[in-house]
């Protein structure tokens, strides 16, 4: 495979774009994040169209690949940070991928936002990164902190787990990072920003909450991704919160997925919509061992 590229490391003083692909957002709300971010040492931006509810849940499809664009354009932007909710998949025709690729910058977020940061990370080998949104800063927790830091300014190769990890299936594995929300992974499979797996060996991480879908939901999505060949290049799979309460349906499902593919199966609490938020960066590669539930990085998530 190629040498993914990497965004450079953020630093104090860097400014974040901020943006609202998926879902509008309020003054009220977002303030918080903002005073906290400009708290840690960072300078703040904020999208022209962020508090648009031009479409009564967002603003429209142009203004939010507008804004969107015009961070990515920016050079004062080092990090684009977003949260998630329900519409990202409307801007996929409309982004500026060849600016991207050109000009490699942080973009960080989760839930909805799998499908942008899946589609950027395809159409032009830059890395992204799965798992912290800019809510994640109205109350900022000491993991979560540790986290950010340790994979968008420092780059380290080592990962924090927030508690120990379940195995599912025992093993060890090697490949690059892929993954995100279990519904829009498996729905973005087949689209022209995503036709087919860019890497030959994948560790697939994959995280769903009781508040969205049941355990027989979970088992149709991996049904799907199972169907569109996904698992042909699987060599583990992560799999993140879904419920604060056991729910044993979910192991079995997981078991189901890792017994056919012989692959090892770890279930963890360290990113999703929990509380933690633990942050991968898609298309770099790493060592999982289901075992011990450690995930170790081959390589710097971020450049120099």
């Amino acid at each position: 495979m190629k040498t993914p590229m990497k965004p450079p490391r953020l630093q104090k003083g860097d400014t974040i774009g901020i943006v609202s692909p998926c879902y509008a957002v309020t003054p009220e709300t977002l303030a918080p994040s903002v005073e906290n971010l400009r708290a840690l040492g960072f300078r703040v931006k904020l999208a022209k169209n962020l508090f648009s509810l031009a479409d009564g849940y967002a603003g429209t499809v142009e203004e939010r690949a507008s804004d969107f664009n015009e961070m990515l354009r920016d050079d004062e932007v080092r990090l684009i940070l977003f949260g998630g909710g329900e519409v990202c998949n409307e801007l996929l025709p409309f982004l500026d991928y060849e600016t991207f690729r050109k000009k490699p910058k942080l973009v960080c977020s989760y839930s909805d936002s799998t499908t942008v940061l899946n589609a950027l990370n395809r159409t032009s080998g830059v890395v992204t990164y799965y798992g912290a949104s800019v809510h994640d800063f109205e109350t900022v927790s000491a993991y979560n902190l540790q986290s950010f830091e340790a994979r968008l300014m420092r780059g380290d190769l080592t990962y924090t787990p927030a508690q120990k990890w379940k195995t599912i299936c025992p093993g060890r594995c090697e490949g690059v990072l892929t993954g995100g929300y279990l519904v829009n992974y498996a729905t973005l499979w087949g689209l022209p920003w995503y036709p087919a797996s860019p890497y030959e060996t994948c560790i697939l991480f994959i995280e769903d909450h009781e508040m969205f879908n049941e355990p027989s939901v979970i088992a149709k999505y991996f049904a799907n991704l199972e169907h569109r060949g996904v698992f042909q290049n699987v060599t583990g799979l992560l799999f993140g919160h879904y419920s604060e309460r056991p729910f044993p349906e979910i192991d079995r499902i997981l078991r189901r997925v890792g017994e056919k593919f012989s692959i090892p199966v770890a279930r963890c609490e360290d990113f999703g919509h929990g509380q933690n938020s633990a942050i991968l960066p898609i298309g770099v590669k790493a060592v999982m061992d289901a075992d011990n539930g450690t995930l170790r990085f081959l390589e710097s998530s971020v450049g120099d």
